[in-house]
C-alpha cells in the first residue's frame, strides 16, 4: 500500500471558500502541501491574493490562486461560480467553509441576525454546492469521487448556545445538509462529509483565542486540553479529500477534542465518596 496514493492530492483542483483566515487558511496550506491546486476565496479579495502568494512561496508541489468571493447572496454566488469557471474547468474538491457569526444575549438577540447568519452558512452554502455539482459529478468515478467538504461546528451538534443561537442553529442544520446530499449525492460519485470543529484559532474567535494565555485557559475546558492546531484541520483534509477517504460520505467528523462527547456530571458521584 502506497502512503502517498491515499493522502497526496497531486492534479487535483479545490476551491476553499473562506480560506484566508482560521480553518480555511489551515485547510488550504494542507492542500497546496498535498500537491493540489487552490482556489481561495473570500469577501476580502486582497486577503486572499496575499495568502495565496504565502503559500505559493513554501515551495511545495501543489499552488494557491486568490481572489474575491461572497456566499452572502444569490447574486455573489452566481460571481463566485462564474469567477471559478474562469480559473479552471474541472474541479475535485469542494470545501464549504465561509461563515458569519452573531453574538448576543438571550432576551436581546435579534431578528436580523437569522436572516444574515443563515443566509451565508445555510443557504449560500447550499446554492454554492448546488451551482457547482455539474463541474464536480464530472470529475468523480466510483474509485476516485469528488469530494464536498462542509465546516459545521461542535456547538451545532451539542447544546449549546452561548449567545450565538443562530450560528449554532445554522451549524446543526449545515450537518443535516451534509447527511442529506451525501446520501443523494453517492451514486454521483460525489462524497459530501462535514467537519465539526471545536476551538481554533480564528477571526471568529479572536476573543477567546488571541494569545497564547487565553488559549491555555479556554484550552483547560476542551477534554483533550489544548485548543485545536493546524494539524488536526490539515490531518481530516488529507483523509477525506485523498483516495484513503473515498468510501467516507454523510460523516459529521468531530474535530473538538472531545468536547462533542461532554456530558453532565456523575448522578451518582456524592453517593459514592
Amino acid at each position: 500500500m502506497d502512503i502517498q496514493s491515499l493522502f497526496g492530492l497531486d492534479g487535483k483542483v479545490a476551491l476553499v471558500t473562506g480560506g484566508a483566515t482560521g480553518i480555511g487558511r489551515m485547510a488550504c496550506e494542507a492542500l497546496v502541501r498535498a500537491g493540489a491546486t487552490v482556489l481561495m476565496a473570500s469577501r476580502k479579495g486582497d486577503a486572499c491574493e496575499a495568502v495565496a502568494a504565502e503559500l505559493n512561496a513554501l515551495g511545495a508541489s501543489g499552488k494557491a490562486i486568490g481572489f474575491a468571493g461572497d456566499v452572502g447572496s444569490e447574486a455573489g454566488v452566481d460571481a463566485l461560480v462564474a469567477a471559478v469557471k474562469e480559473r479552471t474547468d474541472t474541479l475535485d474538491i469542494l470545501m464549504n467553509n465561509a461563515g458569519i457569526t452573531w453574538g448576543a444575549p438571550l432576551g436581546d438577540f435579534p431578528h436580523k441576525a437569522w436572516e444574515k447568519v443563515m443566509n451565508v452558512n445555510v443557504a449560500g452554502m447550499f446554492d454554492l454546492t448546488q451551482k457547482l455539482l455539474p463541474m464536480l459529478i464530472a470529475s468523480g468515478s466510483v474509485d476516485d469521487p469528488a469530494r464536498v467538504i462542509n465546516v459545521g461546528s461542535v456547538m451545532g451538534e451539542r447544546e449549546m448556545g452561548d449567545g450565538a443561537y443562530s450560528y449554532s442553529m445554522s451549524k446543526a442544520a449545515v450537518h443535516h445538509m451534509t447527511r442529506i446530499l451525501g446520501k443523494e449525492l453517492a451514486g454521483k460519485h460525489v462524497t459530501v462529509n462535514a467537519l465539526a470543529p471545536g476551538p481554533f484559532v480564528s477571526k471568529m474567535t479572536a476573543f477567546a483565542t488571541h494569545d497564547e494565555d487565553t488559549r491555555e485557559k479556554v484550552g483547560k475546558d476542551v477534554p483533550v486540553g489544548r485548543v485545536g492546531r493546524d494539524e488536526d484541520i490539515a490531518g481530516c483534509m488529507l483523509f477525506l479529500c485523498g483516495r484513503g477517504g473515498a468510501y467516507v460520505t454523510g460523516a459529521i467528523i468531530p474535530v473538538s477534542g472531545g468536547i462533542n462527547v461532554m456530558s453532565g456530571p456523575n448522578i451518582f458521584e456524592q453517593a459514592l465518596h
